[in-house]
């Protein structure tokens, strides 16, 4: 079983037309389950959890809209999962809460993109990586990480090193086994599942999200996983999979979840 759950199709409209561009290029490298989990901060109905400038020039579609484009594609035999990828803001839980209440998620991705006002993993924001001590960002990346899941929000972790994305990476092996281990257990402790994301391949950084002793550990600790793309056009999804097979394997896992209706089952991997 491959399974693709973090797909977004924001670069074309809500229309099936353009979703069965990605259903194309899933059946091609053989995923079995996917869905779409466009960014929550595009749609008007989040936009009492988090506001900026940069999140209000992008905040322009609908629930309605994204609900339709699902629903149509079912109607139509499309075996498409529902899904979001919701932004963890410390303090928002009732708001995220109530927002993720409202509609009928096959899963929902918690993902860590923002420190205060800072959207660390954006280009035009990489030049506040300078100005700050790398060690610190990675302890309030990883504060973040901790708290998204003790919040018990969300079914899956998003790219949960994100923070790696530039290479600005601390050089300490220590301090980075400390950090890795207590996100580990806390993903655990809180029955979350992380994703194997291949978009770090295509990010400066260029490798796999998680790095392989933070996975070894996950895995130690009994977290699941699924194996997603993070695509954002039809010929990145199911990107690089054999990479992220092997890596699955190579620190111990052999199962992978499938989603539905917020519930998930453990299936053979690959």
């Amino acid at each position: 079983m491959l399974t693709d759950y973090h797909i977004h199709v924001e670069r074309g409209p809500y229309t099936v037309e353009w979703l069965r561009e990605f259903k194309k290029q899933a059946e091609k490298v053989g995923i079995e389950e996917w869905g779409i989990s466009e960014h929550a901060y595009r749609f008007v109905e989040t936009s009492h959890i988090f506001m900026n400038n940069w999140v209000k020039e992008r905040q322009t579609e609908t629930m309605k809209d994204y609900l339709a484009m699902i629903g149509d594609a079912r109607e139509q035999g499309m075996k498409v999962k529902f899904g979001i990828e919701m932004d963890y803001f410390p303090g928002k839980e009732e708001e995220i809460s109530r927002f993720i209440s409202e509609y009928p998620f096959d899963y929902v991705i918690g993902s860590v993109h923002w420190i205060d006002q800072w959207g660390f993993d954006l280009d035009e924001m990489k030049e506040e990586w300078d100005k700050r001590k790398v060690e610190d960002v990675w302890v309030e990346y990883f504060n973040r990480i901790v708290s998204l899941a003790e919040s018990r929000l969300f079914d899956i972790a998003g790219h949960i090193d994100l923070a790696k994305i530039f290479k600005y990476i601390p050089t300490d092996d220590n301090f980075l086994l400390e950090q890795y281990q207590r996100v580990a257990k806390v993903l655990a402790d809180n029955e979350l599942t992380i994703e194997i994301s291949t978009a770090g391949l295509r990010k400066p950084v260029g490798e796999i999200y998680p790095q392989p002793t933070l996975l070894k550990k996950c895995c130690q600790h009994g977290v699941p996983i699924v194996i997603n793309s993070d695509a954002h056009c039809p010929e990145d999804v199911g990107a690089d999979y054999r990479q992220a097979v092997e890596l699955a394997r190579s620190v111990g896992y052999s199962e992978v979840q499938v989603f539905n209706h917020r519930k998930r089952i453990a299936k053979k991997l690959g």
